[in-house]
Order: structure tokens, then sequence, then C-alpha cells
């Protein structure tokens, strides 16, 4: 096999695992990191934060892979997913099964430089990722399923960070999950022409022409379990602050989904980084600064 065969299927696989739009894999690392700070109150352990930042790049990355094998025969016939490599037929499924084993392997041998609890947990999340792609198939709430899977870096974090999940961890998972429901029912906006065509379920379609409307009451209810999270943990008026302009995003992204605008909706789940970056940064300035 020649230099150039080789480059063409190592970029192949970096297009599958979707390597060159990291924006899922910032919107996936970002509860991580809001449970490190929190579960070490802003001094996360060196080991456990590479560990958890390496894992999330893979497992999103394997994520990408199966939910392209699973929709191999249907990703053809959606305007925005007919170029990728399986359903281009420039990576053949068989590949594909060999690229998500590898990249779950790889974040397993990861995982076992961790406690045992986190390692327990690692098979959960593991099992999560590799089902979330068939369940458009099966229920109206696949983008619901998203963020239990998603959210799972909540209380791995949490586990490998203090080797406990409290009650603030779940908080914090419930919280992401729905935030994971919300920019992907977005996501789902785009495409929601093409779904209705082919059968593929969504929230989109589940919530129909109160889309909106439902957004913004789950956007409130994290919103108020962000306010919860900060009353648990005693943190200062820096974190609320934060809390404010990080819920200026949901506003704006509201705005942005108003007319149901393709480009629009898309915009909007671009967005959702910015909100999870917003409380991020408020976080690691709570602690940095706190006396």
């Amino acid at each position: 096999m020649n230099r150039d065969v080789i480059f063409d299927r190592l970029q192949q696989y970096w297009l599958l695992a979707r390597f060159d739009k990291p924006i899922g894999i910032l919107i996936l690392l970002w509860p991580a990191l809001w449970a490190l700070w929190l579960a070490s109150s802003g001094s996360p352990d060196l080991l456990v934060l590479t560990v958890i930042c390496c894992g999330v790049v893979l497992m999103r990355a394997a994520g990408c892979v199966i939910n392209d094998y699973a929709d191999r025969d249907l990703d053809p016939y959606v305007e925005r997913t007919k170029l990728r490599p399986i359903a281009a037929g420039k990576v053949k499924p068989k590949e594909a099964l060999i690229v998500f084993a590898i990249l779950c392997l790889t974040a397993f041998a990861l995982v076992l430089l961790l406690n045992t609890y986190t390692i327990l947990l690692s098979f959960g999340g593991v099992f999560l990722a590799a089902s979330y792609p068939f369940m458009k198939r099966y229920t109206q709430l696949p983008q619901a399923y998203l963020g239990i899977a998603f959210g799972w870096a909540v209380p791995m974090s949490f586990a490998a960070q203090s080797n406990e999940i409290p009650l603030v961890a779940w908080l914090l998972y419930l919280a992401t999950a729905l935030w994971a429901l919300v920019y992907d029912t977005m996501y789902a906006m785009v495409d929601k022409e093409d779904d209705l065509k082919i059968g593929i379920k969504s929230t989109a379609i589940l919530f129909g022409d109160k889309e909106r409307e439902i957004m913004a009451v789950l956007q409130i209810i994290i919103m108020l379990l962000m306010i919860q999270i900060g009353r648990l943990q005693n943190l200062s008026w820096i974190y609320y602050v934060t809390l404010v302009c990080a819920s200026l995003f949901f506003v704006y992204q509201q705005k942005l989904i108003f007319h149901r605008d393709k480009q629009s909706c898309f915009k909007a789940f671009l967005n959702s980084n910015w909100f999870g970056l917003t409380i991020f940064v408020g976080l690691v300035l709570e602690f940095a600064l706190k006396p």
C-alpha cells in the first residue's frame, strides 16, 4: 500500500470521526470540565483532567463513527449527511466498525489509569454511545437519549476526581442532559424536512410548532438547576454573574430559531458552545479568586 493510499484512508477516517468539526468535542467537554472543577474545588488532579479530556475526544469520535454506521442506509437521502464517508462509499461499514473498536479500546486503556469506580462507569458510557444512533428508529426522543449519553461524562468526572457521585453531580448531570436535548433539537430542526420524508424520529418533529416554547421552558429549568448547584456548593456572586451572562446566549438562540430558518437553527446549535464556555470560565474564576 503506497503512501498516497494510506494518507487517503487516514483522511477518510479523520472525517468519519468528525475531527474536522470540533464543535461536538467542545459541547461534550464543557460539562466534564464543569464537573471536574466542582468536584475538586478548582484544582483537578492532572492525570484525571488529562484522561477525562482525552476520553471525551475519543468517545465523541467513536460516537460519530457508530452513528454513521447505523445511518449508512439513511444518510444518502439527507442533504446535510449525503457526503459523509460511509454514505459516499469512501469508507466501508466493516472499516467503520474497526475504527469504532480502536477508539473505544484506546479510551478504555486510558480509563484503566483511574479508580475502579470510574472504570465501572465507563462501561455505561460505551453502552450509551453505541446504542444512541439506533434510538431514532424506535423513539420520538433520540435527542433526550443523546443527553443521557453526553451527560455521562459528569458522573464519571466526579467519580474520577473524588471517588463519589454526590447530589450536586446528579443535578449537573440532569442539567447537562437537558442542555443536550435543547441544542440537539436545534440541530434536528435543520434536518426536519428530510427526516419526515424518510421516517426518522426526532424531538424537532415530536414538539411540532411548539418546539421553541418547549425549548425555552427547558432552558429555564437548566438555569434553575445551575442556580441550585451554586447554592449547594456555596458559590459566590462570581458564579451567579456568569449564569446571567450564559443565560443571554439562551435568549440569543431563541432569537435565531424564531423563524425556523435552517441556517439560523444550525447557528443556534453552534452558539451552544459559548454557553458551555461561559459557565466554565465562571467556575475557573470562582475558585481562582476565592479567598
